[in-house]
């Protein structure tokens, strides 16, 4: 409605106002539907969103877990060249090899355990990319429940306007493989 009071309306609003002002059962049942429906899907939506936004939070665990076994595994290759160094210099002529023995042992310790912290750290990626891969395939559960739900509302304008009984039943079909969808998703969630 403008300022002028000047209204424009759809076909869908203009059968929907008609029907709030007199008793036509079929049309009632089409907006009741029409409601639950929009709530439905509404909720659908909301859990969608939910695991998209869960999963990008698992990607995000997984990368801060890969960068640091990349940063462990770069400084085991920093005690690695260090290592080499201590040994080949024990080799040369004139030099006393008992001074750098300590140092390649320590740093051959040092890599030991840095190794296993790499190797924790790309353990811990993986899981949190296998729980991402999981949270995705949830919301792409939802996204289709939300679908059929958006769908079925569809089905129920046309009703509505064609007044055919099929199509009621059409909508009504959908909605229930909306629902389906959206018990599949829930109970894969829980």
């Amino acid at each position: 409605m403008s300022g002028q009071g000047f209204h424009v309306h759809g076909p869908h609003d203009h059968a929907v106002e008609h029907a709030a002002h007199g008793n036509d059962g079929f049309s009632n049942n089409i907006a009741v539907m029409t409601a639950i429906l929009a709530t439905v899907g509404a909720a659908f939506g909301y859990l969608g969103g939910a695991t998209q936004n869960e999963a990008a939070l698992y990607k995000n665990n997984a990368a801060i877990d890969k960068t640091e076994a990349a940063n462990k595994w770069n400084y085991y290759q920093a005690k690695n060249a260090r290592q080499n160094l201590a040994e080949v210099v024990m080799t040369l002529p004139g030099v006393d090899p008992k001074r750098y023995e300590a140092d390649a042992a320590r740093y051959k310790h040092d890599k030991e355990e840095i190794k296993k912290e790499a190797e924790k750290f790309e353990a811990s990626a993986q899981e949190w990319n296998h729980k991402s891969d999981e949270a995705m395939h949830k919301h792409h559960q939802w996204a289709l429940a939300t679908t059929a739900e958006q769908i079925a509302i569809s089905l129920a304008a046309i009703t509505l306007l064609t007044r055919k009984k099929w199509m009621m039943g059409l909508a009504y079909g959908v909605a229930g493989v909306g629902l389906v969808l959206g018990g599949l998703a829930w109970f894969a969630a829980h």
